[in-house]
Parts: structure tokens; C-alpha cells; sequence
């Protein structure tokens, strides 16, 4: 097993063993704990109390963050006539349609973060599903990346809008922001994404939804979080 690094012990120090925090205190002391060089940043780690097997027990959404990820989103629109220029106006870096179909397939190009598409669009997005659905980059409605209004969608991606997904582990990971936005602006954020997911609870799901919840810094130790404080 590889050894933790000087930083990563000096930050684990504040972390108290076995203790399980309320937000605002877990989210404070991820802050603290981001030692880098570089501004961290902060996620958010949810185990669920649902089967991901079972396809009433998903949950997918998106939220926008009130106070933004911190980082800058490089968008591709996939749509046909005046959605095209509409997305540019939006500030999409890149908006067409085939062509850039077809520069993913033949040149493996993927200079971008999220990709969205007007419903007309799927038939070529379609073709793509192999190269894009391992990336976590295919458009989805539940998402709200496949829409008509392609404008609203690029300037919610440009906002901080963030998807939700339930992994196979039935764990959601989800970045809530930089470590230099301070407890405050996180627990914006957190409270949007707790939020949602809560009101993304399948019909299905018994017993406990949010079994446990962890945040940490990119480089930071895992901060246990109470889950009683979460509904």
C-alpha cells in the first residue's frame, strides 16, 4: 500500500477518527484540509440505500449550483438551423451538427466537457453512444442535456449545472466546488444537490435513502458526514 504524503497526514491529523459531522463542520474542514499547491476541489460521495441493478431504483438528474463548480465548461451543441447560432450567442464553444459527429468518430477529438443536443439531433448523437457513454458524456433528457431550448441548456451548463447519476456501487459522486469558495458558498451548493437528490428518491427505495456521506478535497482526507442532517 502505497504511503499517504506528508500533506495528507498533517491534514488527516484534524480529522477526527470515527466522528461523523454535521455539514457545515465537515465542509469547514474540507477547506482546511486542502493543503495542494493548487486550488482543490471539493466532492461529495453518497452511498444510497438503493439497488441500481433494479431500474426503478435509479436516480439521474441535474442541479445547477448556486454558486457555480469553479470550473470552466467547454460546451458542443449538436442542433440544425437557428438553434445553431442561438447556442454560439449562449456561449457554446462549438455548435453544428454531422460534422462534429464525424470529428469524434475519425479524429477522437473530445475538446469539450458537456455535450447538448436538440431532440431533432439524436439520430446522429445515436451513432456516437459507444464512444460517448463511457466518457459519462451522452446527452440524456433526465439530464437535461437533450432539449429544445439549447440556449437555456449551454448557459445552465456555463452556470455550474452538475448531473447526478447513481454508479453500480450505488454511490453518487458529485464536485460542489473549490476548495477557495469557503464553507459558506459549499454549503450552497451542497444543500442544492442534497436537495435534489432527495427529491429524485425512487418510488421504490425502502428503508434508509442516504445510507452514509463523505466529502473531501482532491488530495484531502474523507470527511464523514451525519446523515440525520440531511433530509
Amino acid at each position: 500500500m502505497a504511503k499517504k504524503g506528508k500533506r495528507y497526514q498533517e491534514s488527516a491529523k484534524l480529522v477526527e477518527k470515527g466522528k461523523v459531522y454535521d455539514p457545515s463542520e465537515a465542509l469547514a474542514l474540507a477547506c482546511s484540509t486542502s493543503k495542494a499547491k493548487f486550488d482543490e476541489t471539493v466532492e461529495i460521495h453518497l452511498r444510497m440505500g438503493v439497488d441500481s441493478r433494479q431500474a426503478d431504483q435509479q436516480i439521474r438528474g441535474a442541479v445547477v449550483l448556486p454558486n457555480g463548480t469553479g470550473k470552466s465548461v467547454r460546451v458542443l451543441v449538436f442542433a440544425k438551423g437557428d438553434n445553431v447560432q442561438k447556442a454560439l450567442d449562449a456561449g457554446a464553444e462549438y455548435a453544428g451538427g454531422a460534422e462534429y459527429a464525424e470529428k469524434i468518430q475519425k479524429e477522437n477529438w473530445f475538446d469539450f466537457d458537456v455535450i447538448i443536443a436538440s431532440p431533432d439531433m439524436m439520430g446522429v448523437i445515436g451513432r456516437l453512444g459507444k464512444l460517448l457513454g463511457p466518457k459519462g458524456l451522452m446527452p440524456n433528457p433526465k439530464a437535461g442535456t437533450v432539449t429544445p431550448n439549447v440556449a437555456q441548456a449551454v448557459t445552465e451548463a456555463k452556470a455550474g449545472k452538475i448531473e447526478y447519476r447513481l454508479d453500480k456501487s450505488n454511490i453518487i459522486h458529485c464536485v460542489i466546488g473549490k476548495a477557495s469558495f469557503g464553507g459558506e458558498k459549499l454549503q450552497g451548493n451542497f444543500d442544492a444537490l442534497i436537495s435534489a437528490i432527495i427529491k429524485a428518491k425512487p418510488a421504490a427505495a425502502k428503508g434508509q435513502y442516504i445510507r452514509s456521506c463523505t466529502v473531501a478535497s482532491t488530495m484531502g482526507p474523507g470527511i464523514k458526514v451525519n446523515t440525520a442532517k440531511l433530509a
